[in-house]
């Protein structure tokens, strides 16, 4: 088995690779980032640092002008500013249930790419770490597990039975996710989450509160807040 691991270099995804690397071992792991058009390029760089750290390869691809024309508050060619607090709040304001930062088929333009180099590289499986608070309410449609089972079925098919989708986070919360990653020592002062992509995180975007609540309820802090 030989998995390749989408790897933004956030919480989940680094979370992905480590419990890939620990079921497989780093021989048959490897992850693939993709650069979308989004403000800056800390999550990349945290990407690199991860896969460095756990000894895989790491491919990465620039997919910026597909995004062109769309207003998504996370990327580089919108006007709109990066609306602040909580999933929660974000969520009851939001047209059709998604949220600002909401980029469009994101996860699938990502898995379509990772299907054609898995089966080039051999691999037997993707893994994405869509997680069970990121389809709440369907903020993000594409981490609900309807559309997990719906790109593994795809995958499966389109592969000729040979791919197949893996989510190992689709059932857990944050602080779940947080929770394993500890467990699996993952480095996450290694990671970036903040969509604003200053020296420091901004604490007030809706991802930098929902990974610092995760650590809080894991009765620790993120190690980038020390």
């Amino acid at each position: 088995m030989k998995s390749l691991v989408l790897l933004s270099g956030g919480v989940d995804s680094a979370t992905c690779l480590a419990m890939k690397v620990a079921e497989y071992g780093r021989d048959q792991v490897m992850a693939l980032n993709v650069f979308y058009g989004q403000r800056h390029s800390k999550e990349m760089e945290s990407a690199r640092r991860i896969a460095s750290h756990y000894g895989v390869e790491l491919e990465e691809y620039d997919l910026k002008t597909i995004m062109q024309g769309s207003d998504c508050a996370l990327l580089s060619d919108s006007g709109k500013e990066i609306e602040h607090g909580s999933y929660d709040q974000q969520k009851g304001r939001a047209e059709n249930g998604t949220v600002s930062t909401y980029v469009p088929f994101r996860n699938g333009l990502m898995l379509s790419i990772a299907a054609a180099r898995a089966l080039i590289h051999g691999c037997s499986e993707i893994c994405y770490g869509a997680h069970a608070d990121d389809a709440a309410g369907s903020a993000y449609p594409d981490c609900t597990p309807e559309f997990y089972r719906s790109m593994d079925s795809a995958i499966y098919e389109g592969s000729g039975h040979v791919l197949h989708l893996s989510a190992p986070l689709i059932d857990m919360n944050k602080a779940g996710v947080v929770r394993e990653g500890l467990r699996l020592g993952v480095p996450y002062e290694m990671t970036w989450s903040c969509y604003e992509g200053g020296d420091e995180p901004c604490h007030r975007c809706g991802t930098c509160i929902d990974r610092e609540n995760a650590f809080k309820a894991n009765g620790t802090v993120d190690p980038l807040c020390r």
